[in-house]
């Protein structure tokens, strides 16, 4: 009589699988973070401000879609809420376009809240992946762990971290979140 498969190793198996059949697109992705982190390091300050202007950009155009959505939606549910939502991106996203450097001030609070909160989630998803047996999970939680660390430099180094902190920090997580999925993707590659 043979052992049924757990759902667990079931899922282990399945993981694994996909895993190994997109091995070269976790590369390609950990090798492109990589360099996109290295070039942070080097210009932290254009980094910085290039950061905090792509995001103006994307709150603008996503409050114009917003706003589009919900007018061609008028008898929606919550209408006068995604008005409002859509008004608030608008403006977030007109205020870091407009002010650059003072939205480096404030995008540099909330890159401390970030790198806290993806510290925290990145942990638990590297306990996640040990726990259903999958390769180089120590990779990620090393990048949760820096990710805690790099926290704590900023938010040490206040208030002159301003005009370096978003553009190296950035740097940093993008190399060490590339690197992770590297050493997933290349252990990956081996397994079945």
């Amino acid at each position: 009589m043979s052992a049924q498969p757990t759902p667990n190793s079931k899922l282990a198996t399945t993981l694994s699988k996909s895993m190994h059949s997109h091995w070269r697109l976790f590369l390609f992705e950990g090798i492109l973070l990589v360099v996109l982190g290295l070039a942070a390091v080097v210009i932290p300050p254009l980094a910085g401000i290039a950061t905090t202007i792509f995001l103006g950009w994307l709150l603008l155009i996503a409050g114009f879609v917003g706003l589009l959505s919900t007018f061609k939606a008028g008898s929606a549910p919550g209408y006068g809420w995604s008005l409002l939502s859509a008004l608030v991106a608008l403006f977030a996203g007109g205020m870091l376009l407009w002010y650059p450097l003072q939205g480096l001030v404030t995008l540099t609070y909330v890159l401390i809240g970030y790198l806290l909160a993806d510290g925290l989630l990145t942990i638990i998803l590297a306990i996640s992946h040990r726990r259903e047996l999958s390769g180089r999970w120590e990779w990620m939680l090393v990048n949760g762990v820096v990710d805690f660390i790099l926290a704590g430099i900023i938010f040490a180094a206040l208030p002159g971290a301003f005009t370096w902190a978003l553009g190296l920090v950035v740097g940093i997580d993008l190399i060490f979140g590339g690197t992770a999925l590297i050493g997933m993707a290349l252990s990956a590659r081996e397994t079945v």
